[in-house]
């Protein structure tokens, strides 16, 4: 794996030095734009309005607009030392447990391994954090921006995730048409508590596969072979009216398997409970005008 950090994780006057890896790979398939005429891919040009030219690398630089047209500008040197990356440090600043971190708050996860020296520190650290279940919360500096970070412990690995700040994270009033107060049917609130009962498993995330990636490598395993790409039909699903009928229809369909798990079947569907057409009342005759 390729390195993409190197620093030192401190807690107290402890110093542990590690190198970083990206733990997560994006798998999406990636499409050119082409200009259909000529099949020529379109090649993303960084261009100078005011010079009417192609801007290279080494004539960028950041800024920030203040005001409309007007920028302060800063080198990658001055944004380092403003975040502190310069330092390579990631100071834990409290040990908390796991539950108190809502998911909401995770960005992205980085390997940490041990680093040129230090393995007996950073063997010290896991091996602490495992026995007492914690996490550190620590400050780090990424290519010129500060995070928060969790450091824990996955497997035999020191992991670290940055979180987001309080303030990054949206109000939930902000959310459209929440309810002020939840009310629910108490006889529909208890088939769909045993209908997630039924459905609930250990997460097993070896089983989940992306099938839309699966898909469009056939896809264009097909085209390759100049062959025409058949896309089998969407299922049309009814609007679901009845929710007691849904439930019930929901918990007929699962059935258990030879290990003793519960499933949904993937051809159940729930259609909407039709009502009987209302009989066309006889027309009144008009009374003859005197």
């Amino acid at each position: 794996m390729h390195t993409v950090w190197k620093g030192a994780i401190s807690f107290g006057l402890v110093h542990v030095p590690v190198k970083m890896f990206s733990a997560t790979e994006d798998k999406d398939i990636s499409m050119r734009y082409i200009h259909k005429t000529c099949i020529t891919p379109l090649a993303y040009v960084r261009k100078c309005q005011t010079c009417d030219k192609e801007v290279e690398w080494d004539e960028i630089t950041k800024g920030y607009e203040y005001e409309p047209g007007r920028f302060v500008l800063f080198e990658k040197e001055e944004l380092e030392t403003i975040s502190g990356e310069a330092n390579k440090e990631i100071k834990i600043l409290d040990f908390v447990n796991l539950t108190d971190i809502d998911p909401v708050y995770f960005q992205k996860t980085y390997y940490l391994g041990p680093g040129d020296t230090g393995a007996g520190a950073y063997n010290l650290l896991l091996d602490s954090m495992r026995q007492t279940g914690k996490i550190g919360i620590a400050k780090v500096s990424i290519r010129s921006k500060s995070s928060l970070a969790a450091i824990r412990v996955i497997e035999n690995c020191l992991a670290l995730e940055t979180i987001f700040y309080p303030d990054e994270i949206r109000p939930i009033s902000q959310v459209p048409n929440l309810p002020e107060k939840v009310t629910v049917n108490e006889r529909e609130l208890d088939m769909a508590k045993m209908l997630i009962s039924q459905l609930s498993s250990p997460f097993e995330p070896e089983k989940y596969k992306d099938e839309y990636r699966g898909r469009l490598l056939e896809a264009i395993e097909h085209k390759i072979a100049g062959e025409e790409v058949q896309a089998a039909p969407a299922l049309q699903k009814t609007s679901v009216i009845d929710l007691m009928a849904a439930l019930q229809a929901s918990l007929d369909a699962t059935k258990s398997s030879d290990d003793g798990k519960v499933t949904l079947e993937s051809d159940a569907t729930v259609t909407e409970e039709k009502k009987p057409k209302a009989k066309p009342r006889a027309k009144k005759a008009k009374e003859p005008v005197t």
